[in-house]
């Protein structure tokens, strides 16, 4: 969400609807990205998760206390509340192939925008790829993370067989948490795979000019990235000190960044692409 405010700052959401959302954690997460939010629908079919969200929700946002906990059972013909944002969170890949593609048209039918998230694992990614081919093919447009609607240039890179699109969030550790987990670090590295996809006709054309996807190699004067690009490439780009704002600009760019930075001019930002890279083209 955060990647696709930063594209869209002027995005309003409502009213959402958490499709599998369990305890409502991507309603919290809604909930502080968009300050507009009244409206909020948690829809699974577990009582025991959904009374744990309700119970924790007292402490939360308004919209989130007041969320709806709803307990749907999903199906190939599930009918799901009408909402400015839909979420589908760590739900689709735990399904069966058909009931992916009804979950995800279920969603579709009830917003015009729709957020589906998954683990950061080669299975996650797949369950991403299959929606977000399903979404496109129906006409609907990619604002995060791809820079493009067409198909994804990883998938189709036969040299990367073994590579998937994936993110990484840091999140810190409780003292509790270290505990029922059995780890020592006060940190832990979340990866995940995601789309955000659109109907809106307002919202067609916006997209990032590129993502970077691999953590920056910085060395001495340099700044090598990863870029996945609006031409439906991926490529290696090095950035030097030759072009001062454009080497800050990488010197700050984090795994996921759009690239080039907005505040840069695209036509000023030199690309060096590896030997390596250029001999697999």
């Amino acid at each position: 969400m955060r990647h696709t405010t930063d594209l869209v700052p002027g995005l309003r959401v409502g009213s959402v609807v958490d499709i599998g959302g369990g305890t409502g954690a991507a309603t919290w997460a809604v909930a502080q990205a968009f300050p507009d939010l009244t409206t909020a629908t948690v829809a699974d079919g577990s009582t025991d998760a959904l009374a744990t969200g309700r119970r924790i929700a007292r402490h939360g946002p308004p919209a989130v206390a007041a969320a709806t906990w709803q307990r749907t059972h999903l199906r190939s013909d599930t009918v799901l509340p009408q909402a400015g944002l839909a979420i589908v969170s760590y739900l689709l890949g735990e399904l069966a192939d058909p009931l992916q593609e009804a979950v995800t048209d279920a969603a579709a039918t009830a917003s015009p925008t729709l957020l589906i998230i998954e683990p950061g694992t080669p299975r996650g990614y797949a369950a991403v790829l299959a929606a977000r081919s399903r979404l496109t093919r129906a006409g609907w447009h990619v604002l995060a993370p791809c820079p493009q609607d067409g198909p994804c240039p990883i998938a189709d890179r036969a040299d990367r067989a073994d590579d998937w699109c994936h993110f990484a969030v840091r999140l810190d550790r409780s003292a509790l948490h270290r505990r029922l987990k059995g780890g020592r670090l006060g940190h832990e590295d979340e990866k995940f795979s995601y789309v955000v996809a659109t109907r809106d006709p307002a919202l067609r054309g916006t997209s990032s000019p590129g993502r970077v996807l691999r953590h920056p190699v910085t060395r001495k004067g340099l700044v090598q990235l990863e870029v996945c690009h609006a031409d439906g490439s991926v490529g290696r780009e090095i950035i030097t000190k030759r072009s001062p704002m454009a080497y800050r600009a990488a010197r700050d760019a984090a795994w996921g960044s759009t690239w080039p930075d907005q505040a840069l001019d695209s036509a000023a930002v030199p690309t060096t692409v590896s030997s390596e890279d250029r001999n697999k083209e």
